[in-house]
């Protein structure tokens, strides 16, 4: 194991963590997971708004189950990402499995069924050699770092720094329902009225909350998405913490909250993109960059599910690509038409397979953590 050393998402990557999806069998539906995503649900509904849920929503959640068949594929596909990683000479770190036996996790009014650490870019940054568990938005993933443990601590073994956001409690009242409630959203509209919320004995107000894939890493710059004031809260305290190092720039509701289906940096100087229109959100320096921007994703390219399912991501997901360096790229195999763009671009792409990305709502960049990329702290502007 290498000293830690991640400022960037293209420089040379040697160590990485890929999730796991072991035991990963449904959704606590409370409302921080209705929030959370909201847009892709088409509305979430709060605990005060649905009385069938109120009435538990400090005990226990809705749980919305997966077809075993979508649980036993993922976890297939997620193996062959690490094999196809370790493959390729780099090495792979995994993160404890979850138990198939695990006991709810509880906080200061509620309960919970734990998820696996599968979408690990979510609740741990890494800048440069620091890690820094973030605080997560929703209660099942509110110990999932937990499980990464014990890689955390063989690199604060060699010399890194090991860092914690405070931790929100995660009351019903600790949520800025402003973007939800917002005719203006990046992808759906308004959500149903909310009106009435209850307040309970361990209300501290609207607390932070940011998740890692909200932050874009170009070395010495970090382009930080806000799309509420729980963001706004959390990025005022990593702006104060990293002062004097790196410099952290807001962009304002680029996505309900991660970016990394929005824009990556492939290489200094170019972008994938969404849509070219993003160009105007970032900051002036990186507006220069070249954006590559693939084809609207075309039918066929995600298995036709039932009702009884639930998709947790747009159709761009596909977006959310991995860089090896500045020349090979690991791609979802079904997304042809992002292949072909990034290949008439001179890049090298490795497809991988991955199938039932919208059930569990990431990508190949969701699903890692770079632990040592070549990089330092660069000035890319």
């Amino acid at each position: 194991m290498r000293t830690l050393n991640s400022y960037d998402d293209f420089t040379p990557l040697s160590e990485i963590i890929v999730g796991s999806a072991e035991n990963y069998v449904g959704h606590d539906r409370d409302l921080t997971f209705e929030l959370f995503f909201h847009e892709a649900i088409g509305g979430y509904r709060s605990d005060w708004a649905y009385p069938r849920l109120a009435a538990r929503s400090s005990e226990q959640a809705e749980t919305w189950k997966i077809g075993k068949r979508y649980t036993e594929e993922l976890h297939e596909d997620v193996e062959n990402l690490a094999a196809t990683l370790t493959s390729l000479g780099i090495t792979v770190h995994r993160p404890l499995p979850l138990p198939t036996d695990a006991s709810p996790i509880a906080g200061l009014g509620w309960q919970a069924a734990p998820t696996p650490a599968l979408n690990v870019r979510d609740n741990t940054l890494v800048l440069g050699d620091e890690i820094i568990e973030t605080p997560p938005a929703v209660r099942s993933r509110y110990l999932e770092t937990r499980l990464l443990s014990q890689v955390f601590r063989s690199y604060f073994d060699t010399g890194a720094r090991w860092t914690t956001m405070p931790r929100p409690v995660l009351t019903d009242r600790s949520f800025d329902l402003s973007y939800a409630q917002s005719a203006a959203t990046t992808l759906g509209g308004p959500t149903e009225p909310i009106s009435d919320p209850q307040h309970g004995p361990y209300d501290v107000g609207v607390e932070m909350m940011l998740d890692g894939a909200q932050v874009l890493r170009l070395g010495q710059d970090l382009i930080v998405n806000v799309a509420q004031d729980n963001h706004r809260l959390a990025v005022d305290w990593l702006k104060r913490h990293v002062e004097g190092r790196f410099r952290a720039h807001t962009v304002h509701r680029m996505a309900d909250n991660h970016i990394d289906s929005m824009l990556l940096a492939l290489r200094p100087g170019v972008f994938l993109a969404r849509h070219a229109g993003l160009r105007e959100m970032l900051p002036n320096a990186f507006r220069t960059w070249k954006f590559i921007v693939p084809p609207e994703p075309g039918p066929g390219q995600f298995p036709v599910y039932t009702d009884s399912e639930l998709l947790l991501t747009s159709p761009y997901i596909d977006i959310n690509v991995l860089s090896l360096d500045q020349q090979r790229v690991l791609v979802n195999a079904d997304c042809t038409g992002l292949i072909k763009t990034l290949e008439g671009e001179g890049f090298t792409v490795i497809p991988v397979q991955h199938r039932h990305r919208r059930l569990f709502g990431g990508g190949f960049h969701c699903f890692t953590l770079d632990m040592h990329r070549a990089g330092g702290l660069v000035d890319y502007r």
